[in-house]
């Protein structure tokens, strides 16, 4: 039953963003004298922020740096990702279409993620997707992060509006525990960044495709 209040995870839902992570990530361990990982291995370490991002790729090519070190280049990281965020990703296939439904439909969207909200935004701009999305927060919005129920209470007081259904859409724990944990009725996609197989995330309905989500959303709206 629509309208609904939608929110997205962003990395590994709305956009592949996967490559552009991988290229800076790579950039930052050839800087520390690293080995390169590959774009597979990053698309299961993503979905905890950047700062853990880095860590992962450090603890796979040799182990932790000292904590200065570790500043230094999560510093150098961010520099590089935030100049080359948009080069290679993508939304997607059939994310925006669904969106241009879904507005259709009078729902209220907004995008919640553990990705700093200045990359977020921009991303956001950079893909077209401002006109569908009424607020962005991430993972330095407040002093806590998915899978902490509150990112996603308070994303929804940003986002203003009626007091619609809420329905969380992400392709990990992080946004399924979540969104379980607040009470929200929840959807994965099967394409995304995840260690656990998308099926065995627990969500109320895995979507193979963003053709496929109108139909899902009116299925829990129903169920």
């Amino acid at each position: 039953m629509f309208p609904l209040r939608i929110l997205f995870d962003l990395d590994g839902t709305l956009l592949d963003t996967a490559p552009d992570l991988h290229k800076s990530l790579n950039y930052c361990l050839k800087y520390q004298g690293r080995e390169e990982v590959s774009l597979e291995s990053v698309k299961h370490m993503v979905g905890q922020g950047a700062r853990n991002l880095l860590i992962r790729g450090l603890n796979a090519t040799g182990g932790m740096v000292e904590e200065a070190q570790l500043d230094h280049l999560f510093e150098v990281f961010l520099e590089y990702y935030g100049k080359h965020l948009s080069d290679v990703s993508v939304p997607f296939p059939g994310v925006m279409n669904a969106l241009e439904t879904l507005k259709a439909k009078g729902c209220e969207m907004g995008i919640c993620t553990n990705k700093p909200v200045n990359f977020a935004r921009e991303l956001s701009t950079d893909f077209g997707m401002d006109p569908y999305i009424s607020a962005i927060t991430g993972g330095d919005s407040f002093d806590f992060k998915k899978p902490d129920p509150r990112h996603l209470t308070l994303t929804l007081e940003q986002m203003g509006g009626k007091d619609l259904p809420v329905v969380m859409v992400g392709d990990s724990n992080n946004d399924i525990d979540a969104a379980k944990a607040a009470g929200f009725a929840n959807i994965a996609v099967s394409f995304g960044y995840t260690d656990t197989p998308p099926r065995e995330l627990g969500a109320d309905i895995v979507i193979d495709h963003f053709d496929e989500l109108v139909d899902a959303l009116d299925a829990l709206s129903h169920g």
